[in-house]
């Protein structure tokens, strides 16, 4: 090789560079705008959306003494179930059969939010162009106590149901969501702990806005009121033992709380590209404008203590929409009722923010669901979206007396619902592991 012909060899590799990167730059300035335009809502205070609304408007509680199983040797003997669910008015008794309670409840969640947005295969949507992206924590874990208790106490003989494993595994939700409608896009499920299913809402997200897919089905599920679920989060020492009043019991904030409330559910979001909606003429319901993920990167179970992860979850979403601090309106909080995990997020709030925190509706509508693991950042987005949609925060309830660590200058929505034009709603979610994620919605105006 000459001297001469170097620099050519050089100008090449930096002409397919620059190519490379323009092409990177162009794919970003073309990235397509997310919205809204279905939700579905099975949870410990309403089977549907409108109940789940109206209840969280009012500021009911959901826990009350398990009814699930014998609750005679566990500390806990509370949660927030579901009341009066029978899968057998939304499923199939056959099919029900082969499924585990957290797939139910995401068939139902999901169909809900199907007819909620006018979807139909085919018709105004094209099943290539569709997806489903679920999540869950912890998944099919009534199966897996029933078929391996089953086990244990059958003298060792292995006499598994052949749907034990298609019952268990967590992916599955997705799977027969798919299969119902007929949508062959993406297909997964997102497992983060309680991070879990706004990590799904996220990935929904990123697909929808690189044009991947026009829809795509997401949210999450979880059913552990189970002896196995119960007793392991009391052996952490992570439940509330008020078994004297479980409806008081998940008090995020207070000075007195004791730990979370366990509870059970679903929910499900159509997020659909802008144009896509327009279109086929849907009702958009708000807009998906920036999402974080990150990690603490500090401990199994305990929240970093100085909200690191948190802090910096919640600044990954603001830059991602290309906001600013101050156009906020409204956080609904992870705030578990834990006696570290409350102050972590709040001092990551206060550090985010700046003065504009005090400005804030800060809420926690885990003091009525209790804490639905990984189906909670599904929940707790619905409520910041409905927020958006009807000019109301849901209320932050069992407020008694306030943690001297919190600032009483914030704005934390004490026990009852308060009236607010909500522009731009952030909603956060953190589970075990150090998982953090942080959703950012906007009031859609065209």
């Amino acid at each position: 090789m000459t001297l001469g012909q170097e620099p050519n060899k050089q100008t090449n590799k930096h002409k397919y560079f620059n190519i490379y990167i323009i092409k990177i730059v162009g794919n970003i300035m073309e990235l397509k705008r997310v919205v809204v335009t279905g939700m579905g809502a099975l949870t410990p205070i309403g089977n549907n959306l409108e109940t789940y609304w109206e209840n969280l408007e009012k500021g009911i509680s959901g826990a009350a003494e398990i009814t699930y199983f014998d609750m005679t040797h566990f500390r806990t003997k509370f949660a927030c179930e579901l009341k009066g669910f029978d899968p057998l008015n939304h499923i199939d008794r056959k099919e029900a059969r082969r499924m585990d309670i957290f797939t139910q409840y995401a068939l139902v969640a999901a169909s809900e939010a199907v007819e909620h947005a006018g979807l139909e295969t085919g018709k105004n949507i094209a099943p290539e162009r569709a997806g489903v992206i679920w999540g869950s924590g912890i998944g099919g874990i009534t199966t897996f106590e029933e078929e391996v208790g089953g086990f244990a106490t059958g003298n060792g003989k292995p006499r598994f149901n052949p749907f034990f494993i298609p019952k268990m595994i967590v992916d599955i939700c997705a799977g027969h969501i798919s299969i119902k409608y007929g949508y062959r896009g993406p297909n997964f499920v997102t497992v983060s702990a309680c991070a879990s299913s706004t990590n799904a809402i996220i990935d929904a997200y990123n697909y929808i806005r690189l044009g991947k897919s026009d829809v795509i089905v997401t949210g999450g599920s979880e059913a552990t009121i189970t002896p196995a679920g119960v007793g392991g989060f009391n052996a952490m020492k992570a439940l509330s033992e008020r078994n004297d009043d479980p409806k008081t019991a998940s008090r995020p904030f207070d000075k007195h709380r004791d730990g979370f409330v366990m509870g059970e559910g679903a929910g499900a979001l159509i997020l659909e590209e802008l144009e896509h909606a327009k279109a086929r003429g849907a009702t958009i319901y708000a807009e998906v404008i920036g999402g974080g993920l990150t990690a603490d990167a500090y401990h199994i179970t305990a929240p970093h203590p100085e909200g690191l992860g948190a802090k910096s979850v919640m600044l990954d979403a603001i830059n991602d929409a290309g906001i600013k601090l101050e156009e906020v309106d409204y956080v609904n909080v992870h705030g578990t009722s834990t006696p570290l995990g409350d102050i972590q997020e709040i001092k990551a709030i206060v550090d985010v923010f700046g003065e504009h925190a005090n400005k804030l509706n800060i809420s926690s509508t885990k003091s009525m669901t209790g804490h639905l693991l990984g189906a909670a950042g599904v929940a707790e987005t619905i409520a910041s979206l409905l927020a958006i949609h009807k000019g109301i925060i849901p209320p932050t309830i069992n407020h008694f007396e306030l943690d001297e660590k919190i600032s009483a200058d914030l704005n934390l929505t004490f026990n009852k619902a308060q009236k607010r034009e909500v522009k731009v709603a952030l909603s956060n979610t953190f589970g075990f592991g150090g998982h953090n994620a942080s959703v950012l919605l906007r009031k859609y105006e065209g």
